[in-house]
């Protein structure tokens, strides 16, 4: 792509945004920015943007200065039916993201992770298995920092490990990952992508310029990624959590690689068969990257989580406060609920994605979830969820910060408040990690407001 011929529209002014126009302008582009958005980190990324050599679009000169770019390149946030994008389309213009635009630029090997659940966890145990090889692996796309500004960095002798979300894979088209990684395909973001035959699509499309030197990690055990085998020449590589396959595995409780012995797999300090799979999926793509035994051992027995995974943030009275805020679909908080001990208080609710609860409530039926919080602005859907399936131990609480007070005030001493949503975020917060952020600044409120009580209450039992 001959950038300094081309003019440029950057919509969207997040993180990918930002690195997209300061990468293009520093190859020489011209480069509209735009978000329909307006607070004040938009106000503060296009101010930033101005002062490099961007041109700011408002709203009501955005039609004509569409006219005047040759690409667009669209945020993840911004879908591609949105009438942008079908505007550039039907002008015959080029649409794409910024991982795109990494992608094209990218001159070192690649590790691709996608996957509904866990693609956060994978890359992060990834990275830190390269860290522990003393080699140069560098966590990107989907997580923490865009590709666009990583390239110097990794320039040919580093590794980019990236996540990549089903959203860039609309607008992704030129990455061909060394080891492409699916770790499982559940219902998610169907309100996105409207039905799940276009979301397993757009999963299947990481593995679509794979070559026969390369590699797909695929899981065994997930019936559509084990399809997957179907749409790529790459060399195929299963993980398995129930069965010794052609790649990673589990057996007498220890890791295994095509039947070398690694570690034991209780030595791994995550819980849940959730993240034994992840493990297995990293262990895979590292030992196919030539990474030795040590360091994935090393790596794996030291990895701590990622934030706002099933994270144990602190402890209030005896009860004990877990932040899986990151539980954005159904799937994600079914593991959850699975992998924490002792009985919960569950606090679910926020953005609609459009898929059913039902599944959610039969679970937390036989489950350690003594009660559930419901908040947000799909609440009623979801309650209505709970009604259908005979599930009547919930509470009803639209605020969220109110309904975190009533899951603190409904758990007993021993019990937990697990924040495990099963939806988007959305609503209220600009994030996952914002709404993560405010449970555990909650939390230390009631922390703050208890302490006079149990003082006085741990006085009155000296003085008896």
């Amino acid at each position: 792509m001959l950038y300094s011929e081309q003019a440029f529209l950057v919509a969207g002014l997040s993180r990918s945004g930002i690195s997209a126009s300061e990468f293009l302008i520093s190859h020489g582009a011209k480069v509209y920015v735009y978000d329909d958005v307006d607070d004040a980190n938009v106000r503060a990324a296009a101010e930033h943007l101005k002062e490099i050599g961007c041109i700011n679009v408002t709203k009501e000169d955005l039609g004509e200065r569409s006219q005047d770019c040759d690409v667009l390149v669209l945020s993840p946030g911004i879908p591609v039916d949105h009438p942008l994008p079908v505007a550039f389309k039907k002008a015959g213009k080029r649409i794409v993201g910024e991982a795109e635009l990494g992608a094209l630029e990218l001159h070192c090997p690649c590790i691709a992770v996608t996957g509904t659940n866990g693609k956060t966890t994978t890359v992060s145990m990834l990275e830190w298995i390269y860290k522990a090889a003393e080699k140069k692996g560098i966590a990107c796309g989907n997580i923490g920092r865009p590709i666009t500004s990583c390239l110097k960095e990794l320039g040919e002798d580093g590794v980019a490990i990236a996540e990549i979300s089903s959203f860039q894979l609309e607008t992704l088209y030129s990455l061909r990952p060394h080891v492409a990684v699916v770790l499982n395909v559940t219902e998610d973001h169907l309100n996105r992508h409207y039905n799940m035959e276009n979301y397993i699509y757009l999963k299947s499309r990481l593995l679509k310029n794979s070559a026969e030197s390369e590699y797909a990690v695929l899981n065994y055990d997930d019936p559509i990624v084990r399809n997957f085998r179907e749409k790529t020449k790459a060399k195929v590589v299963w993980f398995s959590l129930r069965e010794r396959v052609d790649g990673a595995y589990i057996q007498d409780e220890n890791f295994c690689f095509y039947g070398e012995k690694l570690f034991p797999a209780d030595a791994l300090t995550v819980d849940g068969d959730h993240n034994r799979a992840n493990a297995l999926a990293a262990i895979a793509a590292a030992k196919l990257m030539g990474i030795g035994n040590s360091a994935i051992e090393t790596a794996l027995k030291t990895f701590r989580g990622v934030k706002h995974r099933i994270e144990k943030v602190g402890e209030v009275n005896g009860v004990t406060f877990i932040d899986d805020s990151k539980a954005t679909n159904v799937d994600s908080a079914i593991k959850a609920v699975g992998s924490v001990k002792g009985e919960s208080v569950i606090l679910l609710g926020g953005k609609d994605k459009g898929y059913s609860y039902e599944t959610l409530f039969e679970t937390l039926k036989t489950s350690n979830v003594v009660h559930a919080v419901i908040y947000g602005e799909n609440a009623f859907r979801i309650l209505n969820a709970a009604l259908k399936t005979g599930y009547t131990a919930v509470t009803l609480c639209r605020p969220f910060d109110l309904a975190v007070r009533v899951a603190f005030l409904l758990a007993r001493k021993g019990q937990n408040v697990l924040l495990s949503p099963a939806s988007a975020s959305f609503d209220a917060f600009s994030g996952y990690e914002e709404r993560g952020k405010r449970f555990c600044e909650l939390m230390e409120t009631f922390r703050r407001e208890t302490q006079p009580y149990v003082k006085a209450e741990a006085a009155h039992g000296e003085d008896e």
